[in-house]
């Protein structure tokens, strides 16, 4: 059944992950847009908290828990989000609805293998500068889409019942097209410039996972992730047109390198394995080169990224048989964020609470998952954007045995 499953979300979500808008963010008008969360929602839900070496659960940012499942899994899953954007004098509404990703993972003795599609970035803003009631002034409208979009494959190998090492590659693709509109009141002309940037590269992930009994319940559990910094190839266009008509000898293509850099992430946890557990996590990343030849900007600058978080779950009794709600995994986790984006001096920051709860599926060890992430990104401040955003979340995880040889003929 699972194997049915794979397929016919592998065929819709091909074509979706590249037709959505991803996001609603002004702030995604800078270098690739805004970078996605590489993780499930069972560890979004803890604020990217991942240390435990799950078994049923696939932990797609780090590639050793592969090693440590028990059963193929299958997970896939999405986001609706709302957003209240202000400056220091008005205020919108935004929404949207995003595929989050899509990943199988396969047990394989000490082996373990996952792959799948994950969007890297996204892009997606409306901004509009109307001054219709002035005679002569000038109304400008800009239109973002697009984003970058990552597949992966990844193993990890188990070198004793303590210890897990794994490494991954990943090709990044995607387009992002930016299109400006100008024109004047009380005159004809418009003039509209759309920029092409087609974007691909690889790289590489490794990761490394340990737990230990420290007493009879009680379990030390610690995470350790090293993304590689690589190349991002930009093939970019600019076409200029007069009311539709592209201007002669407007078509100007440009190559640039962009820079993704190296990201490391730690974290430790305690807890009691299937009840409960606390853990916290930090990241860090170099300064990056996300700009092309048509969306730099001397307004903007690109920072040392870094974000920290704490978060946990608890399970009641993961063996009821009387209370169904015993069975079900509730989580929570707070984070604060520096994203690596300066806009007119003023580092943009994220700061967020998530909530989340896993419920299973009878008989089996597939769950539905379900989470609530509240957070402000931003500020009013250098005539800034505030982003108050709430984001619900759901997730589908499907468990199977694969590759048991049939006992009867």
């Amino acid at each position: 059944m699972i194997k049915k499953i794979i397929i016919s979300a592998c065929l819709l979500i091909s074509f979706v992950s590249f037709a959505q808008q991803g996001t609603a963010s002004p702030y995604s008008f800078y270098g690739i847009g805004d970078v996605r969360f590489k993780g499930t929602l069972e560890n979004r839900s803890m604020a990217g908290v991942v240390v435990e070496q799950d078994s049923i659960h696939l932990n797609i940012e780090n590639p050793s828990s592969y090693a440590s499942l028990i059963q193929t899994t299958f997970t896939v899953g999405g986001t609706f989000g709302t957003s209240n954007l202000k400056t220091s004098t008005q205020s919108e509404k935004a929404q949207r609805s995003t595929f989050d990703y899509l990943a199988v993972g396969v047990p394989m003795g000490k082996f373990g293998a996952a792959f799948g599609l994950i969007p890297l970035s996204s892009v997606g803003y409306k901004i509009f500068d109307n001054n219709t009631d002035t005679e002569g002034a000038t109304s400008t409208q800009l239109d973002g889409k697009g984003g970058v979009n990552k597949v992966f494959f990844g193993l990890g190998y188990k070198v004793n019942k303590h210890w897990n090492i794994g490494a991954d590659v990943q090709y990044n693709f995607g387009k992002i097209t930016t299109t400006s509109v100008e024109g004047i009141t009380g005159v004809q002309n418009e003039t509209a410039e759309v920029n092409t940037a087609e974007l691909s590269g690889v790289n590489f992930n490794i990761g490394t996972m340990y737990q230990k009994k420290i007493d009879k319940k009680l379990s030390l559990f610690t995470s350790l992730n090293y993304t590689f910094a690589s190349t991002l190839s930009s093939k970019s266009t600019r076409v200029i047109s007069v009311n539709g008509d592209p201007l002669p000898y407007s078509y100007d293509p440009h190559e640039d390198d962009l820079k993704l850099p190296n990201k490391l992430t730690i974290g430790a946890g305690i807890g009691e394995a299937r009840k409960w557990l606390v853990g916290t996590s930090m990241s860090f990343q170099g300064n990056g080169q996300f700009a092309n030849y048509y969306n730099s900007s001397e307004t903007v600058r690109y920072e040392k990224y870094a974000k920290y978080a704490i978060g946990g779950y608890y399970l009641p009794n993961y063996a009821s048989f009387t209370s169904y709600l015993s069975r079900i995994t509730y989580r929570a986790g707070l984070k604060y964020e520096k994203i690596g984006l300066v806009v007119n001096n003023e580092s943009i920051n994220d700061v967020g609470m998530t909530l989340g709860a896993g419920i299973p599926i009878p008989g089996s060890f597939s769950n539905v998952n379900v989470g609530v992430e509240f957070g402000k990104r931003g500020t009013v401040s250098s005539n800034l954007v505030q982003e108050n955003y709430v984001n619900f979340s759901v997730s589908f995880s499907f468990n199977d045995k694969w590759f048991v040889k049939s006992k009867f003929n």
